[in-house]
């Protein structure tokens, strides 16, 4: 029942070996503004190596004695990387982090001072660099043309196989959290109940692309058929300007970040998709998510639990675009350094996997 990714390019697939680990898989991130450089909290801009960022907030807490809930972070990053984050704490903590943090899988680079907390969210990009082996010279070729492609026109922004557990299952045990409609309990069960809402959206992105691909690659008649649509409807699709087609009532947002609005004029959204100005969201269900409208809502409904209560619901964009893309290629030892920037909650491994159109885990 796990997700099976549509991907939106149809070069063939390209063959090369990843291991997510702190040696191949770095990360950082790109703040969301600059710190005031004064303020009652410090910013820690940290590296961290084989450590997630909830162990780093407890072993912050333990070095401080502050609560974990007053430990303030932008984003996640995974333990299978070195990873470059900005942590805040009240400024009156800074002796006690430099007198009791020694672990030396933590490196703090440099420190500044703000007048506010970092949030959830506080961030606009992350920036990669990743190490692929066993990739031979003809596929390097064609492994950098797919992604410089994929980096003028976009990508499906599909969560990436970290959101779903080891098994890539644990969007099941969410489903069932969420139809108890009890409480949640804790982080663990906020997660799994996540995951199905990322679940969710996964398929109904994927079936977006397949309607894309279909009015992209068929003639009117043809894809009408297919899709079953009216043949005016059709043509109106085929006129958008950019790949992923735009409906009537679907939610856009300014890209890369900004408030949602309807899409009133199919055309004039597709233009916007394609100048990069604004990108169609898809929804994360639960309380309080805007829903989309008219036929846009008809091609959301079935992927919209709305019974689930228990998590704030939102919009993800469904299209991103990777950006600063570069290739550093060894033949001698078949490596190739991959270089990008996504916009914060992009997975580097679905840019991956767009390219080699496989699964990654």
């Amino acid at each position: 029942m796990s997700h099976k990714k549509v991907y939106a390019y149809d070069h063939k697939p390209i063959p090369f070996e990843f291991s997510q680990s702190v040696e191949r898989f770095f990360v950082e991130e790109i703040p969301l503004y600059r710190f005031s450089g004064n303020g009652n909290y410090i910013v820690f801009k940290i590296k961290k190596r084989d450590m997630s960022t909830w162990k780093l907030v407890h072993v912050l807490a333990k070095s401080t004695g502050l609560k974990e809930r007053d430990i303030g972070y932008a984003g996640l990053k995974d333990k299978s990387a070195t990873a470059i984050q900005y942590i805040s704490i009240p400024k009156k903590y800074e002796r006690e982090v430099d007198r009791n943090l020694t672990t030396e899988r933590v490196e703090i680079l440099e420190r500044f001072y703000n007048n506010a907390p970092i949030k959830i969210g506080h961030l606009k990009a992350n920036r990669f660099s990743i190490v692929l082996r066993d990739l031979k010279k003809g596929d390097a070729s064609r492994f950098d043309k797919a992604a410089q492609t994929i980096g003028r026109g976009g990508m499906p922004n599909y969560f990436g196989y970290q959101r779903f557990g080891e098994d890539g299952k644990s969007f099941l045990q969410g489903k069932k959290i969420a139809a108890s409609g009890k409480r949640l309990k804790g982080a663990k069960e906020k997660l799994l109940v996540s995951a199905w809402q990322s679940h969710l959206f996964n398929e109904w992105l994927g079936e977006r692309i397949n309607i894309s691909k279909t009015v992209s690659s068929r003639s009117v008649k043809d894809a009408a058929s297919i899709l079953g649509y009216p043949t005016e409807l059709v043509e109106v699709l085929k006129k958008e300007p950019s790949f992923f087609k735009i409906f009537l009532g679907d939610v856009m947002m300014p890209y890369p970040f900004g408030k949602p609005y309807y899409a009133n004029d199919m055309v004039k959204e597709a233009e916007h998709l394609a100048k990069r100005s604004a990108s169609p969201t898809g929804i994360l269900c639960g309380d309080r998510a805007m829903r989309a409208r008219s036929d846009a809502r008809h091609l959301e409904e079935a992927f919209d639990d709305s019974e689930l209560s228990s998590l704030r619901g939102d919009r993800r964009f469904a299209w991103v675009w990777p950006e600063d893309v570069s290739t550093d290629y060894d033949a001698a030892t078949q490596t190739m350094v991959l270089n990008f920037t996504l916009p914060k909650g992009s997975y580097a491994t679905t840019f991956l996997e767009e390219i080699g159109k496989r699964t990654l885990r």
